[in-house]
């Protein structure tokens, strides 16, 4: 089984590029997260024609996730017990939604951004990943040999190798203590990081920003993870950030993040 996650930033802008992508990698199941777009928007011929069933939530804004898959997209959930909503008395953003995909619960995620400190929207995003993580200890304590994975854009950087520059990053989002141990509570919980000892080190990016250059110059974050429950985690035997995709004409400035899973364990 091949799992991926991709911040797409706009489904209806790329939605041939994507499908091309996930065909030629073979991939099985993939967590797609800023569609921008509502339900009745979303491309989904594009996905049917190829062998894949779709799930997702949006509603135009700069939000909306969505799954893929061809092995199966069954007990479809829309956000998770407990999501709060930016302001009082709003529904929840579409920024979670869950199946149960070739026996895996795949969840695709996209955490609010936070803008910055002193903003309202930070808040959020820590409430936001609190609650998450709340729920999903939930269900990993319920059954500790429970398929899951929690795939997506955490727009979290919980180590200092995982962007180019820790000093530029001193009074803005994404590294602050608060966000890595929001980000550290779903570890503590049991959720395993399965792609990074594939994906070792410094300089291992997963977004690159589209202004100053950034790309050409690898100054980039680590933001997109697929935190694996430990049953699924003892599943995999590869992972790769797909760089390539990204240096494609009109990409999105997120790479793919890839996972290979063996059928039952690690192969002999």
């Amino acid at each position: 089984m091949r799992l991926a996650s991709w911040n797409v930033n706009s489904i209806r802008a790329r939605s041939e590029q994507i499908v091309t992508w996930m065909t030629r990698h073979a991939v099985d199941v993939i967590a797609l997260q800023e569609t921008k777009c509502r339900d009745d928007q979303f491309p989904v011929m594009s996905f049917l024609a190829e062998g894949y069933d779709v799930a997702m939530t949006g509603d135009g804004g700069y939000n909306g996730v969505a799954i893929a898959s061809r092995i199966g997209l069954d007990d479809v959930h829309i956000g998770f017990d407990g999501q709060p909503s930016l302001r009082p008395g709003e529904p929840p953003e579409p920024r979670a939604i869950s199946a149960t995909c070739g026996g895996v619960r795949v969840w695709s995620l996209y955490a609010p951004n936070g803008r910055r400190v002193d903003d309202p929207h930070y808040r959020y995003k820590l409430a936001w990943l609190e609650a998450l993580a709340g729920f999903t200890r939930l269900e990993l304590g319920h059954d500790p040999a429970a398929q899951i994975a929690l795939a997506g854009d955490w727009n979290v950087a919980p180590l200092d190798e995982d962007v180019w520059d820790p000093a530029f990053f001193a009074d803005r989002t994404h590294l602050t203590p608060p966000e890595r141990a929001a980000f550290g509570e779903f570890l503590q919980a049991g959720f395993i990081d399965s792609a990074r000892p594939f994906t070792p080190g410094p300089e291992v990016y997963t977004f690159w920003d589209y202004t100053a250059g950034r790309f050409a110059k690898n100054e980039g974050m680590r933001i997109d993870f697929a935190l694996c429950s430990p049953a699924l985690d003892d599943r995999i035997f590869d992972a790769f950030i797909d760089r390539e995709a990204r240096a494609a004409a009109g990409a999105s400035d997120h790479a793919p993040l890839v996972l290979d899973l063996s059928s039952t364990g690690f192969p002999d």
